[in-house]
C-alpha cells in the first residue's frame, strides 16, 4: 500500500535488494568472536536501553491488509508482517506488541513516539525516507527503513475478467480503485497523466482502506482495483471461495517492503537489520512466506533504506 510476487524470485528485484543498500556491520574486536559464538546474545546485548527495559518492541500496523496484516479468527494480528514481527521479536528477546493504526497515520504517529517501529506493508520509497510531501517539499524528518521483503503491483478485476483488462493502458478510459496514501495511489496518479494524453482520461476512486477498494470492483463499480502482489493473490484465492476476483496482466514496479524507523534511532534500526538477517539465515523466513504463499517475494538479505 503501501505498498503492497511472482512464480519464482524476481532477480533483478532480488539484486536490488542486495545491492541497493549495505549490509550492517558486525562488532570488532572481542566483539567478533562473542558474536561468532552466539550470534543471538550478542544482538541482545545491543538492543537499546528503552527497549531492553521495557522487553517489548511495539509496532504500528493497520491491521486491514490481509494477508500481509490482519486480524485472524481470535481477533489477534495475523499475517505475514505480524509472523516475521514475532519471529524477530523471539531472536531480540522482546515481546512484540502491536498498535493498530490507520495506514495514513502510521509514519505520523511513528514520528510522534507512539510505537517504535512500524511494519505495515510500507514500500520503502524516496518521498517516505525523505520526508516529502506530493509536492517534493519536506514536511517531516523521513524515516529510515530495515527492507525484509519484495512486492510488486497487480492488477484485480472481476473473476472471468468482463473488461478484458491486462495492461494499466487498458484503464484508460475506465475506473479504477485504490487506497489512498499508497504506491498504487502514486503508480494511478502516473497513469491518469498517461491516459489523458491519449484522450481517454482514467477515474480514479480512492478509499480510506483497500476492503472498501476491492468492493468498488466487485460491484463493478471501478473495472479494476491495484494491490500488492500478496494482497491481490489472497483476495482472488479467498474471496467468495476464488469466485469474486482474479490477478490480471504482469506485475509492475517492484519495491521492499521495509520496517520504517524515525531516522534518530540508529541503534534499535542496525539491531533490526541484524535480527532480520539472523531469521533469514535460520530458515524460519522461508517457512513463514511458504505458509502465506509469498515465497517469490523472498529477499536474499536485510538492507536498509534499499527501495527506489
Amino acid at each position: 500500500m503501501h505498498h503492497r510476487a511472482h512464480p519464482r524470485r524476481p532477480a533483478a528485484a532480488a539484486l536490488s535488494l542486495a545491492t541497493a543498500g549495505a549490509l550492517l556491520l558486525t562488532g570488532c574486536g572481542g566483539d567478533e568472536q562473542a558474536a561468532a559464538k552466539d550470534p543471538v546474545q550478542e544482538l541482545r546485548g545491543r538492543i537499546p536501553k528503552a527497549q531492553h527495559s521495557a522487553g517489548v518492541l511495539r509496532i504500528g500496523s493497520d491491521l486491514n491488509y490481509a494477508p500481509v496484516d490482519f486480524r485472524g479468527a481470535d481477533g489477534k494480528p495475523d499475517g505475514i508482517d505480524p509472523d516475521i514481527a514475532n519471529a524477530v521479536g523471539k531472536i531480540l528477546g522482546l515481546r512484540i506488541e502491536t498498535v493498530d493504526t490507520p495506514f495514513e497515520k502510521l509514519i505520523p504517529n511513528l514520528h510522534a513516539k507512539q510505537f517504535d517501529v512500524a511494519m505495515s506493508g510500507l514500500s520503502d520509497i524516496r518521498q517516505r525516507r525523505e520526508g516529502l510531501d506530493d509536492a517534493g517539499k519536506q514536511t517531516t524528518p523521513g524515516v529510515d527503513f530495515v527492507d525484509y521483503f519484495i512486492a510488486g503491483t497487480s492488477i484485480v478485476v472481476q473473476k472471468g475478467n468482463p473488461k478484458g483488462v491486462r495492461t494499466l493502458d487498458d484503464l484508460c478510459g475506465r475506473v479504477v480503485a485504490v487506497q489512498q496514501n499508497t504506491t498504487q495511489d502514486e503508480i494511478v496518479a502516473r497513469q491518469v497523466l498517461a491516459c489523458s494524453r491519449g484522450g481517454k482520461p482514467l477515474t480514479v476512486h480512492k478509499f480510506d482502506s483497500d476492503a472498501k477498494a476491492l468492493a468498488e470492483v466487485a460491484s463493478g463499480a471501478a473495472a479494476a482495483g491495484l494491490n500488492d502482489f500478496p494482497v491481490a493473490a489472497y483476495a482472488a484465492k479467498t474471496a467468495d471461495g476464488g469466485s469474486r476476483f482474479e490477478v490480471t496482466g504482469a506485475q509492475s514496479k517492484s519495491n521492499p517492503y521495509g520496517i520504517a524507523v524515525r531516522k534518530e534511532d540508529t541503534e534499535l534500526r542496525d539491531v533490526l537489520a541484524k535480527a532480520v538477517d539472523q531469521l533469514i539465515r535460520s530458515g524460519e523466513y522461508d517457512k513463514i512466506l511458504a505458509k502465506w504463499n509469498v515465497a517469490a517475494g523472498a529477499a536474499q538479505n536485510a538492507v536498509v533504506n534499499g527501495g527506489i
